[in-house]
């Protein structure tokens, strides 16, 4: 696993082996940055189940502005730390919490966020719940955009908030691009 584009290009990242991780294959992570790659810089993004955070440093590398990467795993949040250190980091522009997502939401609320990469476990429906949140609180910017990712494309269900832009299949998963539609 490494990043794919931008000032970290090349470099290697650890947690592909993180328990409850399934990390977003490099094809797929470079198809995906090549249809939102004008949205990135000097974005606010969300990696909110971040795993590795692997997305979210990929932002990073591409000029997000901030980046805030969430995961409720102690290991997961422990190699995204090591991660951005290997890398040479900054942290002023990044937030990394140890928490569950719907907690992690209400903690944002009032911020806007551009991008909001949502990969939660597949065998879940945290992607309903997320979507609805980001909804309650108002969480997405005006022209902001979530990425949705899953095995089962009825799990990427979302109602009149959001528009689709944009669905993809990458071998046995999916990819769905919503923008706000306010």
């Amino acid at each position: 696993m490494k990043v794919i584009s931008g000032k970290y290009k090349g470099r290697i990242l650890r947690g592909y082996t993180l328990k409850g991780t399934r990390p977003t294959m490099d094809r797929v992570k470079e198809s995906l940055f090549a249809i939102i790659n004008k949205k990135i810089e000097g974005s606010v993004c969300l990696d909110l189940f971040a795993g590795s955070g692997a997305l979210g440093i990929e932002a990073l590398s591409m000029g997000a502005k901030e980046v805030i990467f969430v995961d409720k795993e102690y290991m997961a949040t422990k190699t995204i730390n090591s991660n951005l250190k290997m890398l040479g980091n900054e942290q002023e522009n990044i937030i990394i919490l140890t928490m569950d997502y719907l907690k992690a939401l209400t903690k944002l609320y009032p911020r806007k966020i551009d991008i909001i990469f949502l990969d939660p476990p597949y065998k879940t429906d945290y992607l309903k719940y997320s979507l609805k949140k980001i909804e309650e609180l108002n969480l997405l910017s005006k022209d902001g955009i979530i990425i949705l990712e899953s095995d089962d494309l009825n799990k990427l269900e979302y109602d009149d908030y959001y528009e689709e832009l944009k669905t993809r299949k990458y071998g046995d998963k999916y990819i769905r691009i919503l923008k706000n539609k306010r």
